[in-house]
Protein backbone atom coordinates (compact mmCIF):
# COMPACT_ATOMS: atom_id res chain seq x y z
CA UNK A 1 0.00 0.00 0.00
CA UNK A 2 0.73 3.57 -1.07
CA UNK A 3 2.69 5.82 2.12
CA UNK A 4 0.42 8.19 3.30
CA UNK A 5 3.46 10.76 3.20
CA UNK A 6 3.84 10.34 -0.74
CA UNK A 7 0.03 9.89 -0.85
CA UNK A 8 -0.65 13.15 0.26
CA UNK A 9 2.36 15.18 -0.79
CA UNK A 10 1.82 13.89 -4.43
CA UNK A 11 -1.78 14.67 -4.20
CA UNK A 12 -0.62 18.74 -2.94
CA UNK A 13 1.88 19.01 -5.46
CA UNK A 14 -0.19 17.60 -8.59
CA UNK A 15 -3.00 19.84 -8.08
CA UNK A 16 -0.96 22.87 -7.08
CA UNK A 17 0.59 22.10 -10.46
CA UNK A 18 -2.85 22.05 -12.01
CA UNK A 19 -3.40 25.27 -11.08
CA UNK A 20 -5.97 24.72 -8.28
CA UNK A 21 -5.40 27.28 -5.25
CA UNK A 22 -2.52 26.10 -2.87
CA UNK A 23 -5.22 26.13 -0.06
CA UNK A 24 -7.53 23.40 -1.15
CA UNK A 25 -4.66 21.35 -2.57
CA UNK A 26 -3.42 21.67 0.76
CA UNK A 27 -6.66 20.54 2.58
CA UNK A 28 -7.26 17.79 -0.14
CA UNK A 29 -3.69 16.26 0.50
CA UNK A 30 -4.34 16.02 3.69
CA UNK A 31 -7.33 14.37 3.89
CA UNK A 32 -5.61 11.49 1.05
CA UNK A 33 -2.66 11.74 3.11
CA UNK A 34 -4.85 10.91 6.34
CA UNK A 35 -6.97 8.29 5.00
CA UNK A 36 -4.22 6.37 3.22
CA UNK A 37 -2.73 6.17 6.70
CA UNK A 38 -5.48 4.64 8.15
CA UNK A 39 -6.72 7.49 10.20
CA UNK A 40 -10.16 7.62 8.96
CA UNK A 41 -11.87 11.01 8.32
CA UNK A 42 -12.74 12.14 11.71
CA UNK A 43 -9.14 11.41 12.79
CA UNK A 44 -7.59 13.34 9.64
CA UNK A 45 -10.29 16.02 10.72
CA UNK A 46 -9.23 16.11 14.12
CA UNK A 47 -5.39 15.85 13.82
CA UNK A 48 -6.22 18.78 10.56
CA UNK A 49 -8.09 20.78 13.07
CA UNK A 50 -5.51 20.18 16.02
CA UNK A 51 -2.78 21.25 14.04
CA UNK A 52 -4.70 24.79 12.48
CA UNK A 53 -3.57 26.58 15.55
CA UNK A 54 0.19 26.10 15.23
CA UNK A 55 0.16 28.24 11.95
CA UNK A 56 -2.13 31.19 13.50
CA UNK A 57 1.17 33.25 15.22
CA UNK A 58 2.52 33.40 12.13
CA UNK A 59 -0.62 33.83 9.78
CA UNK A 60 -1.57 37.04 12.46
CA UNK A 61 2.30 38.47 12.30
CA UNK A 62 2.22 38.31 8.54
CA UNK A 63 -1.57 40.62 8.60
CA UNK A 64 -0.05 42.94 11.01
CA UNK A 65 2.96 43.02 8.59
CA UNK A 66 0.60 44.20 5.81
CA UNK A 67 -1.12 47.09 7.67
CA UNK A 68 2.42 48.24 8.88
CA UNK A 69 3.57 48.16 4.96
CA UNK A 70 0.74 49.69 3.63
CA UNK A 71 1.47 52.38 6.49
CA UNK A 72 4.94 52.68 5.17
CA UNK A 73 3.88 53.05 1.57
CA UNK A 74 1.42 56.15 2.94
CA UNK A 75 4.58 57.62 4.06
CA UNK A 76 6.47 57.41 0.73
CA UNK A 77 9.70 55.92 2.47
CA UNK A 78 9.86 52.93 -0.28
CA UNK A 79 8.35 55.09 -3.17
CA UNK A 80 11.31 57.53 -2.52
CA UNK A 81 13.70 54.89 -3.39
CA UNK A 82 11.73 53.83 -6.05
CA UNK A 83 11.57 57.11 -7.58
CA UNK A 84 15.52 57.43 -7.89
CA UNK A 85 15.47 54.04 -9.37
CA UNK A 86 12.86 55.19 -11.70
CA UNK A 87 15.24 58.40 -12.32
CA UNK A 88 18.28 55.93 -12.83
CA UNK A 89 16.39 53.67 -15.07
CA UNK A 90 15.41 57.49 -17.57
CA UNK A 91 18.96 57.93 -17.91
CA UNK A 92 20.11 54.23 -18.34
CA UNK A 93 17.14 54.61 -21.11
CA UNK A 94 18.73 57.38 -22.56
CA UNK A 95 22.54 55.85 -22.34
CA UNK A 96 22.02 51.91 -23.11
CA UNK A 97 23.52 50.98 -19.84
CA UNK A 98 21.94 48.33 -18.10
CA UNK A 99 23.60 49.23 -14.68
CA UNK A 100 19.92 49.83 -13.24
CA UNK A 101 18.88 46.01 -13.36
CA UNK A 102 22.13 44.81 -11.70
CA UNK A 103 21.53 47.34 -8.63
CA UNK A 104 18.10 46.22 -8.00
CA UNK A 105 19.18 42.74 -8.08
CA UNK A 106 21.95 43.11 -5.98
CA UNK A 107 20.20 45.34 -3.89
CA UNK A 108 17.08 42.37 -3.23
CA UNK A 109 19.72 40.27 -3.16
CA UNK A 110 22.12 41.52 -0.25
CA UNK A 111 18.61 42.32 1.61
CA UNK A 112 17.27 39.30 1.64
CA UNK A 113 20.72 37.75 2.96
CA UNK A 114 21.30 39.98 5.53
CA UNK A 115 17.34 39.36 6.91
CA UNK A 116 18.62 36.43 7.76
CA UNK A 117 21.42 37.49 10.26
CA UNK A 118 21.82 40.92 10.20
CA UNK A 119 18.88 41.98 10.68
CA UNK A 120 17.21 39.06 11.24
CA UNK A 121 13.45 39.67 9.95
CA UNK A 122 13.07 37.06 7.39
CA UNK A 123 10.31 37.49 5.17
CA UNK A 124 9.31 40.96 6.65
CA UNK A 125 11.04 43.00 4.10
CA UNK A 126 8.94 41.79 1.15
CA UNK A 127 5.95 43.61 1.51
CA UNK A 128 7.85 46.75 2.49
CA UNK A 129 10.29 46.68 -0.21
CA UNK A 130 9.40 44.52 -3.29
CA UNK A 131 5.49 46.34 -4.43
CA UNK A 132 6.83 50.09 -4.58
CA UNK A 133 9.81 48.53 -6.61
CA UNK A 134 7.40 46.44 -8.78
CA UNK A 135 6.80 49.35 -11.22
CA UNK A 136 10.83 50.24 -11.93
CA UNK A 137 11.38 46.12 -12.29
CA UNK A 138 8.12 46.18 -14.76
CA UNK A 139 9.41 48.91 -16.51
CA UNK A 140 12.93 47.16 -16.94
CA UNK A 141 11.24 44.24 -18.06
CA UNK A 142 12.95 42.70 -15.75
CA UNK A 143 11.65 38.48 -15.01
CA UNK A 144 9.91 38.21 -12.18
CA UNK A 145 10.75 34.39 -11.53
CA UNK A 146 14.23 35.51 -11.70
CA UNK A 147 13.38 37.99 -8.71
CA UNK A 148 11.84 35.11 -6.42
CA UNK A 149 14.61 32.97 -7.33
CA UNK A 150 16.83 35.86 -6.08
CA UNK A 151 15.29 36.46 -2.95
CA UNK A 152 14.33 32.61 -2.17
CA UNK A 153 18.36 32.16 -2.38
CA UNK A 154 18.80 35.03 0.27
CA UNK A 155 15.97 33.54 2.38
CA UNK A 156 17.42 29.58 2.81
CA UNK A 157 21.16 29.67 1.90
CA UNK A 158 22.54 31.78 4.63
CA UNK A 159 20.67 29.84 6.92
CA UNK A 160 21.99 26.64 5.71
CA UNK A 161 25.32 27.86 5.97
CA UNK A 162 26.12 30.88 8.03
CA UNK A 163 25.60 29.76 12.22
CA UNK A 164 24.37 33.32 12.94
CA UNK A 165 20.59 34.64 13.26
CA UNK A 166 18.28 31.90 11.91
CA UNK A 167 21.56 30.24 11.00
CA UNK A 168 22.87 29.97 14.51
CA UNK A 169 19.27 27.91 15.07
CA UNK A 170 18.79 25.94 12.48
CA UNK A 171 22.59 24.68 12.32
CA UNK A 172 23.49 24.60 16.21
CA UNK A 173 20.46 25.06 17.90
CA UNK A 174 18.78 22.04 15.85
CA UNK A 175 20.76 20.42 13.28
CA UNK A 176 24.01 19.58 15.74
CA UNK A 177 21.79 19.39 18.62
CA UNK A 178 19.77 16.48 17.30
CA UNK A 179 22.70 14.99 15.48
CA UNK A 180 24.17 14.79 18.72
CA UNK A 181 20.97 13.49 20.67
CA UNK A 182 21.18 10.60 18.47
CA UNK A 183 24.54 9.76 19.56
CA UNK A 184 27.04 11.18 17.49
CA UNK A 185 29.94 13.02 18.86
CA UNK A 186 29.79 16.28 17.03
CA UNK A 187 32.82 18.03 18.60
CA UNK A 188 35.08 17.93 16.04
CA UNK A 189 32.76 19.03 13.72
CA UNK A 190 32.75 22.34 11.73
CA UNK A 191 29.06 22.78 10.67
CA UNK A 192 30.04 25.28 7.92
CA UNK A 193 32.45 23.09 6.61
CA UNK A 194 29.70 20.02 6.75
CA UNK A 195 27.40 22.75 4.99
CA UNK A 196 29.98 24.35 2.14
CA UNK A 197 29.29 22.10 -1.02
CA UNK A 198 25.16 22.38 -0.52
CA UNK A 199 25.41 25.45 -0.17
CA UNK A 200 27.80 25.86 -3.50
CA UNK A 201 24.92 24.10 -4.78
CA UNK A 202 22.82 26.60 -4.20
CA UNK A 203 24.81 29.40 -5.49
CA UNK A 204 25.06 27.41 -8.97
CA UNK A 205 21.32 27.04 -8.81
CA UNK A 206 20.98 31.30 -8.56
CA UNK A 207 23.95 31.92 -11.03
CA UNK A 208 21.87 29.33 -13.73
CA UNK A 209 18.79 31.43 -12.69
CA UNK A 210 20.30 34.91 -13.42
CA UNK A 211 22.33 34.21 -16.12
CA UNK A 212 20.40 31.72 -18.27
CA UNK A 213 17.10 30.53 -17.22
CA UNK A 214 15.67 34.31 -16.69
CA UNK A 215 18.34 36.46 -18.27
CA UNK A 216 15.48 37.47 -21.51
CA UNK A 217 13.29 40.27 -21.14
CA UNK A 218 9.73 39.40 -19.69
CA UNK A 219 6.69 42.19 -20.75
CA UNK A 220 3.82 42.74 -17.96
CA UNK A 221 0.83 45.15 -18.04
CA UNK A 222 1.91 48.28 -15.97
CA UNK A 223 -1.72 49.31 -15.94
CA UNK A 224 -2.48 46.28 -13.76
CA UNK A 225 0.33 48.04 -11.35
CA UNK A 226 -0.64 51.30 -11.22
CA UNK A 227 -4.37 50.11 -10.39
CA UNK A 228 -3.02 48.33 -7.12
CA UNK A 229 0.03 50.29 -6.51
CA UNK A 230 0.50 53.63 -5.82
CA UNK A 231 3.01 54.93 -8.34
CA UNK A 232 2.75 58.79 -7.39
CA UNK A 233 2.78 59.01 -3.67
CA UNK A 234 3.64 62.66 -2.30
CA UNK A 235 6.19 62.49 0.70
CA UNK A 236 8.67 65.32 2.49
CA UNK A 237 11.20 64.83 4.84
CA UNK A 238 8.87 64.46 8.18
CA UNK A 239 6.91 61.49 6.82
CA UNK A 240 10.60 60.08 5.37
CA UNK A 241 11.46 60.53 9.47
CA UNK A 242 8.58 59.01 11.39
CA UNK A 243 8.59 56.13 8.81
CA UNK A 244 12.17 55.63 9.37
CA UNK A 245 11.61 55.68 13.22
CA UNK A 246 8.91 53.13 13.11
CA UNK A 247 10.75 50.73 11.19
CA UNK A 248 13.65 50.87 13.39
CA UNK A 249 10.95 50.32 16.45
CA UNK A 250 9.69 47.74 14.56
CA UNK A 251 12.45 45.68 14.14
CA UNK A 252 14.09 46.70 17.46
CA UNK A 253 10.73 45.73 19.10
CA UNK A 254 10.73 42.20 17.64
CA UNK A 255 14.54 41.47 18.24
CA UNK A 256 13.64 42.59 21.70
CA UNK A 257 10.29 40.44 22.39
CA UNK A 258 10.58 37.76 19.32
CA UNK A 259 7.79 39.46 17.94
CA UNK A 260 6.80 40.08 14.81
CA UNK A 261 2.77 40.47 16.26
CA UNK A 262 4.30 43.58 18.60
CA UNK A 263 7.23 44.67 16.41
CA UNK A 264 4.79 45.53 13.49
CA UNK A 265 2.14 46.95 15.85
CA UNK A 266 4.16 49.22 17.22
CA UNK A 267 5.68 50.75 14.13
CA UNK A 268 1.64 50.75 13.26
CA UNK A 269 0.83 53.19 16.12
CA UNK A 270 4.05 55.58 15.66
CA UNK A 271 2.63 56.12 12.00
CA UNK A 272 -1.21 56.97 13.87
CA UNK A 273 0.02 58.75 16.48
CA UNK A 274 2.11 60.68 14.22
CA UNK A 275 -0.69 62.26 12.14
CA UNK A 276 0.94 60.47 8.71
CA UNK A 277 -1.87 57.81 9.29
CA UNK A 278 -5.14 59.96 10.08
CA UNK A 279 -7.22 57.92 13.05
CA UNK A 280 -10.40 58.14 10.82
CA UNK A 281 -8.40 55.93 8.16
CA UNK A 282 -6.65 53.85 10.44
CA UNK A 283 -9.74 50.85 9.85
CA UNK A 284 -9.57 50.66 5.65
CA UNK A 285 -5.58 51.13 6.13
CA UNK A 286 -5.44 48.39 7.96
CA UNK A 287 -7.72 46.30 6.45
CA UNK A 288 -6.13 46.69 3.18
CA UNK A 289 -2.76 45.51 4.43
CA UNK A 290 -4.67 42.43 5.89
CA UNK A 291 -5.79 41.77 2.21
CA UNK A 292 -2.82 41.96 1.10
CA UNK A 293 -0.81 39.46 2.82
CA UNK A 294 -4.39 37.10 3.55
CA UNK A 295 -3.31 34.07 1.41
CA UNK A 296 0.10 33.51 3.03
CA UNK A 297 -1.73 33.68 6.11
CA UNK A 298 -4.20 30.96 5.04
CA UNK A 299 -1.72 28.68 3.84
CA UNK A 300 0.76 28.77 7.35
CA UNK A 301 -2.58 28.04 8.70
CA UNK A 302 -3.73 24.93 5.80
CA UNK A 303 0.18 23.70 6.08
CA UNK A 304 0.03 23.22 10.10
CA UNK A 305 -3.00 21.25 10.13
CA UNK A 306 -1.23 19.23 7.03
CA UNK A 307 1.70 18.81 9.17
CA UNK A 308 0.11 17.65 11.96
CA UNK A 309 -1.83 15.21 9.61
CA UNK A 310 1.40 13.78 8.16
CA UNK A 311 2.60 13.51 11.64
CA UNK A 312 -0.30 11.88 13.28
CA UNK A 313 -0.30 9.01 10.69
CA UNK A 314 3.34 8.25 11.95
CA UNK A 315 3.86 6.97 8.15
CA UNK A 316 7.15 9.80 8.22
CA UNK A 317 8.90 7.07 9.78
CA UNK A 318 7.78 4.31 8.37
CA UNK A 319 8.99 5.93 4.95
CA UNK A 320 12.61 6.56 6.23
CA UNK A 321 12.36 3.01 7.53
CA UNK A 322 11.23 1.10 4.38
CA UNK A 323 14.12 3.59 2.70
CA UNK A 324 16.76 2.10 5.28
CA UNK A 325 15.54 -1.18 4.39
CA UNK A 326 15.80 -1.11 0.71
CA UNK A 327 19.06 0.50 1.37
CA UNK A 328 21.37 -2.66 1.94
CA UNK A 329 25.07 -1.70 2.26
CA UNK A 330 25.35 0.96 0.14
CA UNK A 331 26.39 4.17 1.06
CA UNK A 332 25.94 6.00 -1.89
CA UNK A 333 22.16 4.77 -2.38
CA UNK A 334 22.14 5.05 1.79
CA UNK A 335 22.74 8.77 1.26
CA UNK A 336 20.55 9.53 -2.28
CA UNK A 337 17.18 7.98 -0.56
CA UNK A 338 17.62 10.12 2.71
CA UNK A 339 18.05 13.20 0.70
CA UNK A 340 15.14 11.84 -1.34
CA UNK A 341 12.90 11.33 1.38
CA UNK A 342 14.26 14.92 3.09
CA UNK A 343 13.03 16.53 -0.20
CA UNK A 344 9.55 15.05 -0.15
CA UNK A 345 9.03 15.67 3.74
CA UNK A 346 9.82 19.28 3.46
CA UNK A 347 7.98 20.22 0.77
CA UNK A 348 4.82 18.26 2.73
CA UNK A 349 5.82 20.48 6.06
CA UNK A 350 7.06 23.33 4.69
CA UNK A 351 9.61 24.25 7.40
CA UNK A 352 13.38 22.66 7.43
CA UNK A 353 13.34 24.01 10.82
CA UNK A 354 10.83 21.06 12.07
CA UNK A 355 12.05 18.67 9.72
CA UNK A 356 15.27 18.17 10.93
CA UNK A 357 14.29 16.69 14.54
CA UNK A 358 11.66 14.14 12.98
CA UNK A 359 14.74 13.02 10.33
CA UNK A 360 17.67 13.18 12.50
CA UNK A 361 16.01 10.85 14.73
CA UNK A 362 15.70 7.83 12.00
CA UNK A 363 18.68 8.93 10.09
CA UNK A 364 21.25 9.65 12.21
CA UNK A 365 21.84 5.24 13.19
CA UNK A 366 21.41 4.67 9.88
CA UNK A 367 24.36 6.67 8.88
CA UNK A 368 26.35 5.50 11.27
CA UNK A 369 25.56 1.86 10.66
CA UNK A 370 26.78 2.52 6.93
CA UNK A 371 29.90 4.17 8.11
CA UNK A 372 29.33 8.13 7.31
CA UNK A 373 32.00 10.23 9.48
CA UNK A 374 30.38 12.77 12.14
CA UNK A 375 31.05 15.09 9.46
CA UNK A 376 28.84 13.49 6.70
CA UNK A 377 26.32 12.51 8.95
CA UNK A 378 25.91 16.53 9.87
CA UNK A 379 25.98 17.10 5.86
CA UNK A 380 23.52 14.60 5.25
CA UNK A 381 20.61 15.18 8.04
CA UNK A 382 21.42 19.11 7.03
CA UNK A 383 20.75 19.08 3.61
CA UNK A 384 17.92 16.66 3.70
CA UNK A 385 16.01 18.77 6.17
CA UNK A 386 17.21 22.23 3.63
CA UNK A 387 15.81 19.99 0.58
CA UNK A 388 12.13 21.26 -0.28
CA UNK A 389 12.04 24.67 1.68
CA UNK A 390 12.86 25.91 -1.98
CA UNK A 391 9.86 24.73 -4.22
CA UNK A 392 7.67 23.98 -1.62
CA UNK A 393 3.95 25.35 -2.33
CA UNK A 394 3.48 25.74 1.46
CA UNK A 395 7.35 27.48 2.61
CA UNK A 396 7.57 30.88 3.74
CA UNK A 397 10.44 31.04 1.62
CA UNK A 398 8.52 30.88 -1.52
CA UNK A 399 5.15 32.47 -0.28
CA UNK A 400 7.52 35.47 1.06
CA UNK A 401 8.53 36.14 -2.63
CA UNK A 402 4.74 35.97 -4.12
CA UNK A 403 3.42 37.90 -1.82
CA UNK A 404 5.91 41.01 -3.03
CA UNK A 405 5.80 39.91 -6.44
CA UNK A 406 1.77 39.17 -6.97
CA UNK A 407 0.10 42.44 -5.90
CA UNK A 408 -1.31 42.99 -9.46
CA UNK A 409 -2.28 39.22 -10.13
CA UNK A 410 0.63 38.50 -12.46
CA UNK A 411 3.12 36.14 -10.71
CA UNK A 412 1.70 32.59 -10.00
CA UNK A 413 2.80 31.45 -6.76
CA UNK A 414 3.52 27.67 -8.23
CA UNK A 415 4.41 28.46 -12.25
CA UNK A 416 6.68 31.15 -10.76
CA UNK A 417 8.09 31.08 -8.10
CA UNK A 418 7.55 27.50 -6.51
CA UNK A 419 8.60 25.55 -9.77
CA UNK A 420 11.48 28.06 -10.55
CA UNK A 421 12.78 27.57 -7.70
CA UNK A 422 12.69 23.95 -7.28
CA UNK A 423 13.97 23.58 -10.56
CA UNK A 424 17.39 25.63 -9.66
CA UNK A 425 17.82 25.05 -6.25
CA UNK A 426 16.48 21.49 -4.83
CA UNK A 427 18.49 19.72 -8.01
CA UNK A 428 21.39 20.92 -7.37
CA UNK A 429 21.03 21.18 -3.66
CA UNK A 430 20.58 17.37 -4.00
CA UNK A 431 23.46 16.80 -6.74
CA UNK A 432 26.02 18.77 -4.21
CA UNK A 433 24.56 17.58 -1.06
CA UNK A 434 24.76 13.67 -2.60
CA UNK A 435 28.70 14.35 -3.47
CA UNK A 436 29.46 16.45 0.25
CA UNK A 437 27.99 13.44 1.79
CA UNK A 438 30.35 10.55 -0.43
CA UNK A 439 33.20 12.60 0.33
CA UNK A 440 33.31 14.23 3.61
Amino acid sequence: MINAVIAAVGTMLVLSLSRVHVVIAIIVGALVGGLTGGLGIDATLKAFNSGLGGGATVALSYALLGAFAVAIAKSGLAHALADKALLLVDRQEATGGSHVKWLLIGLLWVVAIASQNILPIHIAFIPLLVPPLLYVLTKLQLDRRLIACVMTFGLITPYMFLPVGFGNIFLNQILLANVAKSGVDISQVNVTHAMGLPALGMVVGLLVAVFVSYRKKRVYDLEKIERVEQVAVHYNPLTLLVAGLAIAAAFIIQLWLDSMIIGALAGFLIFSVSGIVRWRDTDDLFTEGMKMMAMIGFIMIASSGFAEVLKATGEVQTLVQASAAFIGHSRGVGALLMLLVGLLVTMGIGSSFSTVPILAAIFVPLCVQLGFSPLAIVCIVGTAGALGDAGSPASDSTLGPTSGLNIDGQHHHIWDTVVPTFLHYNIPLLAFGWFAAMTL
